[in-house]
């Protein structure tokens, strides 16, 4: 430590903390993709060290390194992980967990939550905690409705409890396996599996206790959108009359001719039936069945001049428009997902599923614009699609895996490879924990295995791997190296000890872990843990004391993504799901972060220093 301030080594050293600052500003626009960002920060680094050379020793630093995240082993894991998440989700492995919470929550809910939240946090200590939460939101909606309790009040903590628990291990998280893996780089004993995993306990423990007791007296009722099962959506048919028009035009011709465009089903002409495509010529005695709101209908009916009928009876005050068996549902997008980054005419989701889109919610507001066909936005994980359609449709759209259906049914699907899924996360699991082989290698293995065992298609995987944490941990690890390798992680150091000046180790430690947990929840949780690691351990150099503790305080720091809904994926699931708003994440998840931040500087304090 100095008593004067420090003063920044070389220009080299400065070029990289201004990056960091602008990797830091340009991951929390949301209006610029974390791709292109990451990249574009990439780019920018290697260009500026390949003009302006950097020694280190004597030695010319070859700007082609900052390229090495690319093949990082911690890269390399969370990208299998991801997929073996998926490979869980697509083969319905978890269904037997899902059956066991809807029993017991129709039986004891308030014992159930506790148990649900416990069984959360376990989970997402082995297994990324998306499929946790994409396995638990449509059980817990459909119980809260079906015994009329409020989900606000159990949403949130859930999925806070699966961001608790994936801190039990190096594989619980992304974050996780980047600190660890950046520690080891830096000549930092290999930190095992469960090197850390009684202090997670202990704090959970404290957490989960906060979300089964505190957390829902603080969440109000919100309405989820879910019980009200009234259709919006009418049937019925257009016939063409002999005098009509629209005798001779194409399908696409009258559509165009019904101003707002009619969705068209399919045409009965005498015994037949003919597909509505575009170039199909409709004539006098077609009947056109048709399925959209009754303005569009009665607009469409009046522009074609035909003849309205709802079943075997015209539209009339007695005879009325129908909706048949139709119902509403929410599907969230998530990862692995078709429409995930695309939209909805790219996938042809509306004539695959026979669905039709009636909102769009990103954060629980309305993304669809006035000016956009809805059909053209892209979609995003964790955006919600409010459709409706025939019952039957939406029952096999929650049969297939890809897709998040939040409705009052519970149909958790699983297909016979659910074994060869869960035995193969076990094995890589057991392999890594006893260092039988690195958790790389394990991990990399059993995603090829389930490729090779047809447990989860070739697509699945490649949708799996989200391309935002992708690039987002490449560009976060070349930062991290300009910064070593320059000397600004060591001014760093000396600027935090600076302000830390004659405190104790313990305070110390504290003040990094409280630093980390403000920028994960403004920037990347990853970004913030690649930054930090260096830092953490300087500071335990320059302290004299074991860097672990300040490893895992950057760690478990790195985690504390409550107090924002866009600090983690799944609390934007949750958000839209639960129909939460901003506030609501700040109302329980600061506190949250508090009691987390508090506990674990107490245990590390106690158990390390």
């Amino acid at each position: 430590m100095t008593e004067f301030f420090p003063v920044v080594p070389n220009g080299h050293a400065l070029f990289s903390m201004l990056s960091t600052a602008l990797a830091l500003f340009l991951f929390t626009r949301k209006s610029i993709p974390l791709e292109i960002s990451s990249l574009a920060l990439l780019v920018f680094l290697a260009l500026a060290f390949a003009i302006f050379p950097f020694t280190i020793n004597g030695e010319h630093f070859e700007a082609i390194a900052f390229f090495e995240g690319f093949g990082h082993e911690a890269l390399i894991t969370v990208c299998a992980l991801m997929v073996i998440g998926q490979g869980l989700v697509q083969t319905g492995a978890l269904e037997p967990i899902g059956r066991v919470l809807t029993k017991a929550w129709t039986k004891a809910p308030y014992f159930s939550f506790l148990m649900t939240l416990i069984l959360s946090a376990i989970l997402s200590a082995f297994i990324n905690n998306t499929p946790i939460v994409v396995l638990l939101l449509p059980i817990l909606i459909s119980v809260c409705l079906r015994t009329k309790s409020p989900a606000s009040r159990v949403l949130m903590p859930m999925g806070f409890a699966t961001l608790v628990g994936g801190m039990g291990t190096t594989i619980g998280t992304s974050t996780n396996l980047l600190v660890v893996s950046v520690a080891r780089d830096m000549g930092l004993p290999q930190i095992g599996m469960f090197d850390f995993a009684l202090p997670a306990a202990i704090a959970s423990g404290v957490a989960i206790a906060y979300l089964w007791l505190i957390a829902p007296l603080m969440l109000g009722d919100r309405q989820v959108g879910l019980g009200d099962a009234s259709p919006r959506l009418f049937q019925a048919y257009l016939h063409i009359d002999e005098d009509s028009p629209t005798e001779g035009l194409t399908v696409a011709e009258a559509k165009a001719k019904a101003s707002d465009g009619i969705n068209i089903v399919r045409i009965r002409r005498g015994d037949n039936f003919i597909i509505p495509l575009p170039d199909a010529v409709l004539h006098s005695g077609d009947r056109i069945r048709v399925r959209d709101t009754s303005v569009k209908i009665r607009a469409a009916a009046e522009a074609l001049k035909a003849t309205l009928y709802s079943g075997d009876h015209e539209v009339d005050d007695e005879h009325p428009l129908n909706a048949d068996n139709q119902t509403l549902a929410e599907i969230a997008v998530v990862a692995g997902s078709r429409l995930d980054r695309t939209n909805l005419r790219y996938t042809s989701f509306l004539e695959r599923h026979q669905l039709v889109v009636l909102g769009l919610h990103r954060a629980g507001k309305d993304i669809w614009k006035a000016s956009e066909e809805i059909m053209d936005v892209t979609l995003a994980q964790g955006d919600v699609l409010l459709v409706q359609g025939n019952k039957d449709e939406i029952r096999k759209l929650k049969k297939d895996t890809e897709f998040l259906v939040l409705d009052a049914s519970v149909e958790v699907p699983q297909t016979e490879k659910a074994l060869i899924a869960l035995l193969t996360l076990l094995a890589v699991v057991a392999t890594a924990a006893t260092g039988l082989l690195p958790i790389a290698v394990s991990s990399l293995a059993g995603a090829m295995f389930m490729l090779a065992t047809r447990a989860l298609r070739l697509g699945s995987a490649i949708r799996a791997v989200s391309s935002s944490v992708y690039f987002v941990v490449v560009a976060s690890l070349a930062l991290g190296q300009a910064l070593t390798v320059t000397g600004a992680s060591g001014y760093l150091t000396d600027v935090f000890l600076f302000f830390t000046s004659d405190s104790s180790p313990v305070v110390v430690l504290s003040a990094l872990m409280l630093l980390m947990a403000i920028l994960t929840n403004v920037v990347s949780n990853n970004a913030a843990a690649v930054i930090g690691t260096p830092i953490g351990i300087g500071i335990a150099q320059q302290l004299g004391v074991d860097p672990q503790p300040f490893v895992l305080a950057v760690l478990f720091g790195a985690n504390l993504s409550f107090a924002t809904p866009m600090s983690y994926k799944t609390n934007l699931l949750v958000m839209s799901a639960g129909g939460y708003k901003f506030n609501d994440f700040l109302k329980v998840g600061i506190p949250l972060t508090i009691i987390m931040w508090l506990s674990y500087t107490w245990i590390l304090g106690w158990l390390y220093l």
